[in-house]
């Protein structure tokens, strides 16, 4: 069986009734761009439909927290590269880290931590992955990552390092 891509990616259109009145992506929502990218990768890249998941397990991931920095705007009508990771997990919990960057990937423009805890439905207690989901967030979890709670600045500064180191040496 061929490995799972960990950080999939896809290209999405900045559309005008997203904007502000600078044509800028309004902060709101960037936060819809990133969780739709992610449910797309989801979808192709491991058959996961999380509504289908949620009815048959009677239980779902809900957020319970954002982190997000906004570097540089995502202006209306350009196309943005989004990619989506999980970066931590444990019994009950996902961080998925989803960078936006520009059409080149060579720019980040926004960068998330979202912090998800799997609940029961309807009641909303927290509780336990299946061991099958355990096996597969195992096979997704990104390396070289070391996940700390209050590590999110120095995460976006490391990873806007690397892409100006980047550009470097494509110059």
């Amino acid at each position: 069986m061929p490995a799972l891509i960990k950080t999939p990616e896809t290209t999405h259109r900045i559309y005008f009734q997203d904007c502000d009145m600078l044509g800028h992506l309004n902060n709101s929502r960037y936060l819809d761009y990133f969780l739709n990218a992610r449910e797309d990768h989801t979808t192709a890249h491991y058959s996961l439909n999380m509504g289908e998941l949620a009815r048959e397990q009677s239980a779902a991931w809900v957020v319970t927290k954002h982190h997000i920095s906004y570097l540089k705007p995502a202006r209306q009508g350009t196309e943005v590269r989004i990619s989506s990771q999980l970066i931590h997990f444990d019994n009950s919990n996902l961080v998925l880290e989803m960078q936006m960057r520009d059409e080149t990937g060579t720019r980040l423009l926004a960068l998330l931590w979202s912090e998800l805890t799997f609940v029961t439905m309807p009641a909303g207690t927290r509780t336990d992955h299946a061991n099958a989901m355990m096996d597969l967030l195992e096979q997704l979890d990104v390396d070289g990552i070391d996940y700390d709670p209050d590590g999110f600045d120095e995460r976006v500064k490391t990873v806007r390092q690397e892409l100006k180191k980047a550009r470097k040496e494509v110059e």
